[in-house]
C-alpha cells in the first residue's frame, strides 16, 4: 500500500509540473508569438525578392528559384478584402466535394482553398475553414510549382509567369484543366492539373523543346506561409515545417528552429515529401517520382517574414525535338487518417502517414484510434465509442488488474500482522524489513502489485489524450446534452451554476459537470483504501481529487469522460474483488471519518 500511495503522489507531482508548464510557459509564449506575427504583418511591406540571406536578387531570366521570395509586386493588400484580392487576378475555379477556391494563373499558384466539410466552430452557419490564401493577404499561404532554366534556354515559368488557359474551365474531379506557356525561345510548357474528390492535386508538366539547341531545365516546388498558427508550441503536437526526406527520414522542424537557423538544407534524395502542418490541416509537396531533389526548410525575413518548405530537382537536358514530363503532387486539406494512408498506398509516398503526429507511443496511439473509429462506426457516437473502448481496455488488462486487486486485498488482511511486526522491532528497520518480506512470502503477497493498475493506465491515458487532441475525426464530435465537441473542454462551469447565472467565468474557473463527476469518482476510488497514517500523505490524498478536477477541467471533454468512466469501473472491480477475498471495504468508514470531529491535543 505504501508503494501504491507513493506512486500516486509521483503521478500528482508530474501532472502538476506538466500543467504548470502549459499555463505558465506555453500559453504566454503562444500569445507573444501571435502578437509579434500580427505586428510584423501589419508593419512590414514586401520588398524586392531576396535569397533569404538579405541580398536582393535581380529579376532573373531563368525564373525564380525556391526561396527567392515573393515577387516585389506582392505586398500586403492593406484594406482590400479577400474577395477584392481574388478578383484582381485571372483565375480558374476549383469545385470538388471537399474543396472550393481557385488557381491563380500568375505563377499557376494554388492560393485559394476553402474546406467545404469543416467549419470554424460547431455552429453550422460559421465560415468554412480557410486553408490557402493569396500572398498579398496577411494570412497568405500557397503552393507553387515552377521551373528554372539557364540563360541560353530562355525564361522558364516562375512566380511572375502568367499562364494561358481556355476560358470557362473549372477544376473538378471529372474535369482537369490545362495551362500553357511558350517562352518564345523554343520551350513550350503544358501543364495539366487534376484533383481527386478529397485533397490531392496532380500537376503533370510536359516540356517540349521546339528549338534547335538543347535546353537545360530544373523544377522546383514550394509551400510558403506568412504566419504561424496560434496553437504552435503545444508540447504534445508538432506544428510547423515537416517532411520525410529519403534516408534522412522524418523531419519535424519547429517554427523556432528555422527562426534560429534560417535555412535547413537536407541531402539529395529520390523519395519523400515536404510541407507545413497544423493541428488538423496540412499542405505537402511530393516531388516527381524517382527524380533526385534537394530539400530546404527556411524562414525568410526579407520584406515580409515567411516560412517555406521547398524542393529543387536536378537539371535535365532536353534535346531539340524532344520533350520530358514530370508529375508533382500537392496535398492541401484535412489530416483525415484513412485518406492520408490511402494516398501513401496509392502514390507510393514514403511514410506519408507520419504527417499525423502519433507520438512516441504510436504503437498504442494508432490502435487506440482505429478501435475508437471502428466503434464509432458501430454506435454512431464518439462518446459511446470512448466508453466502449474503456471497457475493452479494462477487459484486456483484467487478469493483471485482478491479480493486483487481490494482492491489495490480501495486504489489508495482513495489516494487523504488519502492525505487530512494527511494534516488535521498533526502530530496527533491517529486522522489520526482513520480517515483512517473510510475511509477504508466506502469505503470497506482492507488495508492489497494487501499482500495476495505475501504471497501465498512464500510457493508455496519454494515448487517448493524443488521439483526442491530434485526430480531426474527434474535432467537433458530439456526445450528449451540452457536450457538442469531445475535443474541447466541458463548456459549463460550477461558478456560474452551469450557465444559470448570466455571466462568463475565467478559464481557470471553468469547472464543468464532467470534471466534477471525474473528481467525485476519483475521490470514491481513493477512499476505497485505508487513510494513510502519515499526515502529509493523508492531506495529499484528500486534496488530490480536487486538484485533478481543476487540472482536467481544461482537458478535452472526451478525455475527462474516459477518466470518470474508468474510475467508476475500477471502483466496481476493486469492490467486487475485495468482497470475494473477505477484505473490508473501507469506503464508508473513510467517508464518515472526514466529518468526525478530531480530538484536541492535550
Amino acid at each position: 500500500m505504501e508503494n501504491n500511495r507513493n506512486y500516486f503522489v509521483a503521478i500528482l507531482l508530474s501532472v502538476i509540473v506538466l500543467v504548470a508548464w502549459q499555463f505558465l510557459y506555453v500559453s504566454p509564449k503562444i500569445e507573444r508569438e501571435r502578437a509579434a506575427i500580427e505586428a510584423l504583418q501589419a508593419d512590414q511591406p514586401a520588398t524586392a525578392p531576396a535569397d533569404g540571406t538579405g541580398q536582393a536578387i535581380p529579376a532573373p531570366v531563368d525564373g525564380a528559384t525556391p526561396g527567392a521570395g515573393i515577387p516585389s509586386a506582392v505586398a500586403p493588400s492593406g484594406s482590400l478584402s479577400r474577395e477584392d484580392v481574388l478578383a484582381s487576378s485571372q483565375r480558374i475555379a476549383i469545385d470538388t466535394p471537399a474543396l472550393s477556391g481557385s488557381i491563380n494563373l500568375t505563377g499557376a499558384r494554388i492560393d485559394d482553398i476553402l474546406l467545404k466539410e469543416y467549419r470554424e466552430t460547431i455552429d453550422p452557419e460559421s465560415p468554412n475553414i480557410t486553408l490557402f490564401s493569396p500572398a498579398s493577404l496577411n494570412n497568405g499561404y500557397f503552393a507553387e510549382v515552377g521551373f528554372i532554366a539557364d540563360a541560353a534556354s530562355g525564361p522558364a515559368p516562375g512566380p511572375d509567369t502568367v499562364w494561358t488557359a481556355a476560358e470557362g474551365q473549372t477544376l473538378t474531379p471529372a474535369t482537369p484543366v490545362t495551362l500553357t506557356y511558350d517562352n518564345g525561345a523554343g520551350l513550350v510548357f503544358a501543364r495539366v492539373i487534376s484533383v481527386d474528390e478529397h485533397f490531392m492535386f496532380n500537376i503533370e508538366d510536359t516540356i517540349a523543346n521546339t528549338g534547335e539547341a538543347a535546353a537545360s531545365v530544373a523544377g522546383y516546388g514550394r509551400i510558403t506561409r506568412f504566419f504561424k498558427p496560434q496553437t504552435a508550441g503545444i508540447y504534445v503536437l508538432h506544428e510547423g515545417l515537416i517532411g520525410v526526406i529519403g534516408e534522412e527520414g522524418l523531419q519535424e522542424i519547429d517554427y523556432s528552429d528555422v527562426e534560429d537557423t534560417p535555412v535547413i538544407a537536407l541531402p539529395k534524395a529520390t523519395a519523400g515529401w515536404m510541407g507545413i502542418t497544423d493541428k488538423y490541416w496540412a499542405s505537402a509537396l511530393v516531388p516527381p517520382r524517382d527524380a533526385a531533389f534537394e530539400t530546404r526548410f527556411a524562414h525568410f525575413t526579407d520584406g515580409r517574414a515567411r516560412y517555406q518548405s521547398d524542393f529543387k530537382t536536378d537539371t535535365q537536358t532536353i534535346a531539340p525535338g524532344s520533350s520530358v514530363t514530370a508529375e508533382t503532387l500537392v496535398f492541401a486539406g484535412a489530416k483525415q487518417v484513412p485518406i492520408i494512408e490511402s494516398y501513401e498506398d496509392q502514390y507510393s509516398i514514403l511514410n506519408f502517414d507520419l504527417m499525423i503526429d502519433w507520438g512516441w507511443f504510436y504503437f498504442i496511439t494508432k490502435p487506440m484510434f482505429w478501435l475508437i473509429d471502428y466503434l464509432f462506426k458501430v454506435f454512431g457516437n464518439f462518446g459511446i465509442a470512448i466508453l466502449a473502448t474503456t471497457v475493452i481496455v479494462k477487459l484486456i488488462f483484467f487478469p493483471l488488474a485482478n491479480k493486483s486487486y487481490v494482492s491489495m486485498a490480501n495486504m489489508k488482511k495482513v495489516q494487523p500482522k504488519l502492525e505487530e511486526l512494527k511494534a516488535k522491532h521498533g526502530d530496527d528497520k533491517m529486522a522489520l524489513q526482513q520480517g515483512m518480506m517473510e510475511l509477504y512470502k508466506k502469505e503470497k503477497i506482492n507488495p508492489v502489485a497494487g501499482c500495476w493498475p495505475v501504471l497501465l493506465q498512464i500510457p493508455v491515458f496519454f494515448a487517448l489524450y493524443k488521439v483526442l487532441y491530434v485526430t480531426i475525426e474527434m474535432r467537433h464530435a458530439p456526445f450528449f446534452g451540452w457536450i457538442q465537441d469531445l475535443s474541447a473542454p466541458d463548456p459549463t462551469s460550477l461558478f456560474n451554476l452551469f450557465g444559470l447565472l448570466p455571466y462568463d467565468v475565467p478559464l481557470f474557473l471553468m469547472i464543468g459537470v464532467w470534471p466534477l463527476i471525474m473528481g467525485i469518482t476519483m475521490f470514491i476510488q481513493m477512499r476505497m483504501n485505508p487513510t494513510p497514517p502519515d499526515p502529509t500523505q493523508a492531506m495529499i490524498f484528500t486534496w488530490m481529487p480536487v486538484v485533478f478536477t481543476f487540472m482536467l477541467a481544461t482537458f478535452p471533454a472526451g478525455l475527462v469522460i474516459y477518466w470518470a468512466w474508468n474510475n467508476t469501473l475500477s471502483v466496481i472491480q476493486q469492490g467486487v474483488i475485495m468482497k470475494r477475498q473477505g477484505a473490508k471495504i473501507e469506503l464508508w468508514d473513510n467517508l464518515t471519518a472526514l466529518f468526525k470531529r478530531k480530538p484536541k491535543d492535550t
